[in-house]
């Protein structure tokens, strides 16, 4: 029996949270939004997609036993915690945090002018109450090859951000107009279309916002726009989040 699935959800179906400093829009439950039916896929449970306005962002609060990866699409964003790391994350730059035992920290955009476009996104630890971490990265020389990079993994790929969690890969792939990549085999893959627009196979067009939650899934083609090509994020998962 086949039991491959292809699930697409469109941006403007996705959860939103719309304040007077942040434009959020939410791929599974998140805040104040919530369905039993839409709070993970796979091991992955947050994927944000934030657009914070200038001198802005999101003030110190908490976090435990979490795998949180940033990246950025447009901007600057200024990350700080209680375990002394900071930095300016900037688009290329990839980041992750392990909020482990316990993290306080904040995500400001240092810019009095101009707005910040993210991707943020959570998966479960493999072991709970780890020591917290942080790691940044700059993988732009990478993605100028084209074709997927390892953003974070742990799975330990060379060139990528480590993260504490043996069945997850972060791909990402900057792709030029009309450039093909494989979206790979996996029991649970989610696919992110950050910029752009492009084709994939079985489920046909889909655009900037739009994601694709696999399951069990053969590998399969992305095609870019030929005109704009396309940004995409991809989570590979060999296990599930179960309550």
């Amino acid at each position: 029996m086949n039991t491959s699935t292809i699930q697409l959800q469109r941006s403007n179906d996705r959860f939103q949270t719309k304040m007077d400093w942040l434009n959020s829009r939410h791929s599974f439950s998140f805040a104040d939004h919530y369905s039993p039916t839409n709070t993970h896929h796979g091991l992955l449970l947050v994927s944000n997609d934030d657009l914070i306005k200038a001198g802005t962002g999101f003030s110190t609060h908490p976090h435990r036993d979490m795998e949180i990866v940033t990246w950025v699409l447009d901007g600057e964003i200024q990350h700080k915690d209680s375990q002394g790391n900071s930095g300016v994350i900037y688009p290329g730059l990839a980041q992750r945090m392990s909020a482990g035992s316990g993290i306080w920290h904040s995500e400001m955009n240092p810019s009095s002018q101009k707005d910040v476009r993210l991707v943020q996104m959570w998966v479960l630890p493999d072991t709970p109450k780890i020591d917290p971490g942080y790691q940044q990265l700059d993988i732009s020389q990478h993605l100028e090859k084209g074709g997927w990079v390892p953003l974070a993994s742990g799975r330990g790929h060379d060139g990528a951000i480590a993260i504490r969690q043996k069945d997850a890969t972060l791909w990402v792939g900057r792709l030029k107009p009309g450039e093909t990549v494989t979206v790979p085999a996996a029991r649970f893959a989610h696919f992110y279309v950050a910029r752009g627009s492009g084709q994939l196979e079985g489920a046909g067009q889909i655009n900037e916002g739009d994601a694709a939650r696999l399951t069990e899934s053969d590998a399969r083609s992305f095609t870019a726009d030929g005109k704009t090509g396309a940004e995409v994020l991809l989570w590979e998962m060999n296990a599930t989040f179960r309550y």
